[in-house]
């Protein structure tokens, strides 16, 4: 399964409005850069307090990117 899909299968659970849950990859030399678009109230939902989903969704991505020649990063944009 590719990171991208990983990111919004996830995302999806989390959210009240899993159908406007969007994941794009942008890639470069050295960074492959997953920016996750969620609805706006569903922020607070992919987010969680203090950042701590945030943080488990980056955590299971940069495990499941271990293949990966190049470093991953998840950015949550609205």
């Amino acid at each position: 399964m590719a990171m991208k899909e990983l990111v919004e299968i996830i995302a999806k659970a989390l959210v009240d409005h899993p159908d406007e849950v969007r994941v794009e990859r942008i890639e470069d030399e050295r960074v492959i850069t997953l920016e996750l678009h969620v609805a706006s109230e569903d922020m607070g939902k992919v987010i969680g307090k203090r950042g701590r989903i945030a943080k488990a969704i980056r955590t299971v991505v940069n495990a499941a990117s271990s293949a990966e020649k190049k470093r991953v990063l998840v950015e949550i944009v609205q």
